[in-house]
């Protein structure tokens, strides 16, 4: 039983989705991969490739877990723990995601299973790696299951899971690796909207030091009540204006203002604003695409819309550049 599910790329929004604006988002030719396998042992056994990391459970021992994170959660939620120590290790958000399905759809084990994960996802970078990786488990596991699938439980449970890693996740990741294609995102609720007809590049800066959980707290402690998420719903709206049109000086318009923002928000280290600088003199524009940075010099992915790829450029800095294209399906199955 194998699913697949993509990764996400925010076009306009970030942040400022968590505080009710709108965001736009897109699915990627980048995908995560759950196999599911039945074995005769009682066990869960859980494989995480991209990592190299191989655990096996007992449904007691899964149980004991959620409880536990569930109490982290609710410490971090009063100011007592870091988000960081909500999950430890990256194989505990699949067993949560696991865990919470189960309970949630009243699902009984009967035997062991093999839950295999990998993803050509970068990790941690802003492409929405957890999402999907938790969206092609629970859907797989749903269909061995034989549930019928129901995407409002799905984006659900997937949710659960994020906050776990995340704090305060705004749901887009989710949505967009669940129903795929381009959306405007807010408050929980997607509406389709035409895939870029411009050329659009991704450029890795590196891991950022901060997890997206750690920006959008320190965000939120300067910019809570700020209205500079006005002006980010602004810029989303002039990009949704130009989404499907091949104007690429009005995309590229929107994605320097953008950008503008989320320095002024402080989540773009300086060594990547220097980068962008490089890219707009060139005559291209960029941005960072996730949560970006507190501290360090890595920002994780920066989006580029040019006519051509600033190969030269992306050389120079040592950075690895491709290009992307969107994803009109969301997480699917691919096969048995």
């Amino acid at each position: 039983m194998k699913a697949i599910a993509p990764g996400k790329l925010i076009l306009s929004g970030e942040h400022a989705v968590v505080y009710g604006k709108p965001a736009l988002a897109m699915a990627i030719d980048r995908s995560a991969q759950a196999i599911i396998e039945p074995t005769v042992e009682e066990e869960i056994a859980i494989s995480l490739h991209n990592y190299d990391h191989h655990e096996k459970f007992r449904m007691r021992a899964m149980r004991e877990f959620q409880k536990r994170a569930k109490n982290n959660y609710e410490l971090f939620l009063e100011g007592e723990l870091g988000i960081r120590d909500v999950l430890v290790k990256p194989i505990e958000l699949i067993q949560f995601a696991f865990i919470t399905l189960l309970d949630g759809l009243h699902l009984k084990m009967e035997q062991g299973l093999n839950i295999n994960l990998s993803s050509n996802i970068p990790i941690g970078c802003g492409l929405g790696s957890s999402a999907a990786t938790v969206l092609s488990e629970i859907r797989a596991v749903g269909h061995f299951f034989r549930v019928d699938f129901r995407p409002d439980w799905h984006y659900k449970y997937s949710l659960e899971a994020e906050n776990m890693q995340h704090g305060y996740a705004s749901g887009v990741d989710s949505y967009v690796s669940l129903h795929g294609g381009c959306v405007r995102f807010q408050d929980g609720v997607g509406e389709k909207v035409a895939l870029p007809s411009v050329p659009i590049f991704i450029v890795q800066t590196g891991t950022p030091d901060t997890t997206t959980g750690e920006c959008v707290t320190q965000v939120a402690g300067t910019f809570e009540t700020s209205g500079i998420w006005d002006d980010f719903e602004d810029v989303t709206r002039q990009m949704s204006d130009v989404i499907g049109s091949k104007d690429i000086e009005a995309m590229q318009g929107a994605i320097r203002q953008n950008h503008q923002l989320l320095t002024k928000i402080g989540v773009v280290p300086e060594r990547v604003q220097q980068f962008i600088r490089d890219v707009e003199q060139w005559g291209g524009a960029a941005k960072v695409c996730g949560a970006g940075a507190v501290s360090g010099d890595a920002g994780g992915i920066v989006m580029v819309i040019s006519e051509t790829p600033p190969v030269e450029l992306c050389q120079r800095y040592g950075y690895e550049l491709s290009a992307v294209r969107g994803d009109p399906l969301g997480v699917r199955i691919i096969g048995k």
